[in-house]
């Protein structure tokens, strides 16, 4: 009876250090980025009546395959929704390239993925650069800024949605 007993307790042993050694191991995919990233910068955290910002976006592919095709909103956060006072349009749009800066279209509240140019490989990223306008006569001490969700779509056909994702916001200051 007492070798039965040794037996069970050894076997229970072996398999409580295989699920200790194995089971609570991290998985590979936990350490992994995401397939793509929406971030943003502004060239000036202020500015004034009149004044403009530049507002960059960049994608950036982590995924081994290409990003065949992207879709971006970009709208006003609610805080700047209740700053009537506060007048700004997007004035410009620019893709950035090997070549230098490209003139972009599409630079309304919505559907900002074409700018982002065709394919982008994996482990590379594109950037969009929007021009922001305060108008001359608009109010000043309130923030603008904007929120977006995105939607990248892989040449191994996988998909991916992300957001929102903030930007900084830009400060408008009384002269």
């Amino acid at each position: 009876m007492r070798f039965l007993s040794t037996r069970r307790f050894g076997l229970a042993t072996v398999f409580a250090l295989a699920v200790a050694l194995f089971g609570l191991a991290p998985s590979a995919s936990a350490a992994d980025p995401a397939p793509a990233e929406l971030s943003f910068s502004t060239d000036a955290a202020t500015t004034t009546p009149g004044g403009t910002v530049n507002l960059s976006m960049t994608i950036k592919n982590n995924q081994t395959y290409d990003i065949w095709f992207v879709y971006q909103s970009i709208d006003p956060t609610w805080l700047t929704t209740q700053r009537p006072d506060l007048k700004y349009s997007f004035t410009g749009c620019s893709l950035a390239t090997d070549a230098g800066a490209v003139p972009c279209s599409g630079t309304g509240p919505a559907d900002l993925g074409g700018n982002y140019g065709a394919t982008v490989p994996p482990g590379q990223s594109r950037t969009v650069t929007l021009t922001l306008q305060v108008a001359a006569d608009s109010g000043c001490n309130g923030n603008i800024g904007f929120y977006s969700y995105f939607y990248a779509e892989f040449s191994d056909s996988t998909s991916l949605s992300g957001g929102p994702a903030y930007t900084p916001e830009t400060r408008v200051l009384c002269a």
